[in-house]
């Protein structure tokens, strides 16, 4: 077991004649939004917050903790959804004041970006060189690069872009003993030895602090066009994705799907939200186009291939957007859901991947698993079917205890990951491991893989002072996995 030192007033002097007095922060009142994650699921603890404000001072932070035995969990807008970023005892180390953009390269099409940086920030930082960062998230106002890139987030562009990982070229990151590794090349083809980048990437910060990165740009789309449709079922929306990847497949940006029951919360619940379609469907998708080329008739192509789909049987209605305001109102409709379940009662998430080819398969099976083994449950699968990726929700029957409901947690984890599994598919798709998935991950991980990750672990984090509990359990008293039903 790896003993934690508790840290001592004397580190906290060294760290604040360094750091500053007012960045490394011990007042209960001040530090009570660094100990929670959003979803309020864990409430944390730590003896102090300290805030960085450059590389050099994240690197002397860090080598002095593990000097001491103290740990350190790494935090960036603390936006995330598995307990990742919640402490349970040392510091809680903040990257908000790295937050400054270094370098822009038009013609190499990168970005050098420090991991503080908000990622609306570096959205609009591109744009102004007429580029594109592709990575959007609906948490982009408060969301930082660096955790962005530790839990190699995905988000609506997933489909055409890749997630975070596939816009990444190189990383500044400071190790577990505070030496710091600078991999700030912005190459497109570097074979000299290991690819150690995506080591990091995806790691929760329990590898390395990402202190920087590279990120890669491309062509500013200068043209858009989105759909709403109602489908007959999930399978129909699936056949539509494949006939659009056929005949759009260079310009389709993103396909999100939706049930009935997921815009049913959007319209009860969601301000300013109205119906897009004037019937009531089974299932909903939103499909967008973008282009570069200004004169490309996206619209156009989008009423031709619905119009086919519609004689086809696969859509039953239809709306496209005609103006960029009625094209966000369509977005608001998908971008409202997450924040909307919860006022609907107790809520549990699955954020789960399969084959494309089998998303209809997975929402139908899971979907009659979850109402046999409770009946009255509301099941929400929604999210990226463009690339496999569902978010599997299940909302508590109408007039059920919460408590109780949530209780059920490690039921439901069962019966979702289970079906996933038997399709070759992922208990995380883009929100992570943290907390919340740590001890799942011992039943559907391949144990060589879990061996492996242990020995990169241990080799790069000997003193298991980095993020300690998150993604691997090496301490027996490492914090609990699920959280305890409210």
């Amino acid at each position: 077991m790896t003993v934690h030192a508790k840290p001592s007033a004397q580190l906290l002097d060294v760290l604040s004649a360094r750091l500053g007095e007012p960045h490394v922060i011990t007042d209960p009142g001040q530090m009570a939004g660094y100990l929670v994650e959003s979803r309020n699921l864990y409430r944390g603890t730590a003896l102090a917050v300290v805030r960085p404000g450059s590389t050099g001072e994240v690197a002397f932070t860090v080598g002095e903790c593990a000097k001491a035995g103290v740990a350190i969990v790494p935090q960036g807008g603390n936006t995330g959804l598995v307990g990742g970023g919640v402490p349970f005892g040392g510091l809680v180390l903040s990257l908000a004041r790295l937050d400054r953009i270094r370098e822009i390269d038009p013609v190499n099409a990168t970005m050098t970006a420090e991991a503080g940086c908000i990622l609306q920030n570096v959205r609009a930082a591109a744009g102004e060189t007429n580029l594109l960062f592709p990575l959007w998230l609906p948490s982009e106002g408060s969301c930082r690069i660096g955790g962005n890139l530790a839990t190699n987030a995905g988000g609506a562009n997933v489909l055409r872009y890749g997630n975070t990982r596939d816009l990444v070229l190189g990383l500044e990151v400071v190790l577990a003993d505070g030496r710091v590794w600078n991999g700030l090349k912005g190459l497109r083809k570097d074979n000299s030895g290991y690819d150690l980048k995506n080591l990091f990437v995806g790691s929760e910060g329990t590898l390395g602090i990402i202190t920087a990165a590279v990120l890669k740009l491309l062509p500013k789309p200068h043209v858009k066009a989105t759909a709403f449709v109602g489908c007959a079922s999930a399978r129909r929306a699936l056949e539509l994705f494949a006939r659009l990847r056929q005949s759009d497949d260079d310009t389709l940006t993103a396909f999100e799907y939706m049930p009935d029951f997921a815009l049913y919360m959007v319209l009860k619940h969601g301000r300013g939200t109205v119906r897009p379609l004037v019937g009531e469907h089974a299932s909903y998708a939103l499909i967008e186009l973008s282009s570069p080329d200004a004169k490309a008739d996206l619209q156009g192509r989008l009423e031709t291939v619905l119009g086919e789909a519609i004689e086809a049987g696969l859509v039953e209605d239809a709306t496209i957007g005609a103006s960029e305001t009625q094209n966000q109102a369509l977005w608001r409709l998908r971008e409202t859901l997450s924040e909307v379940q919860g006022l609907e009662g107790g809520s549990i998430k699955h954020d789960v991947s399969v084959p494309v080819s089998r998303v209809a398969d997975f929402i139908e099976e899971a979907e009659a698993a979850c109402a046999t083994a409770m009946p009255g449950v509301r099941p929400c699968a929604f999210g990226h079917v463009g690339d496999g990726n569902i978010h599997f929700n299940i909302s508590q029957p109408l007039g059920m205890d919460k408590a109780a409901f949530l209780a059920q947690w490690p039921t439901f984890n069962r019966l979702v990951h289970d079906i996933v599994a038997s399709m070759n598919g992922s208990i995380s798709a883009e929100h992570g491991i943290g907390l919340i998935k740590r001890d799942e991950l011992l039943h559907y991980k391949d144990p060589v893989a879990l061996d492996l990750m242990r020995t990169l672990k241990r080799a790069l984090d000997p003193a298991n002072i980095l993020n300690p509990g998150k993604v691997l359990a090496l301490d027996e008293d490492a914090p609990p996995a699920l959280p305890s039903p409210e």
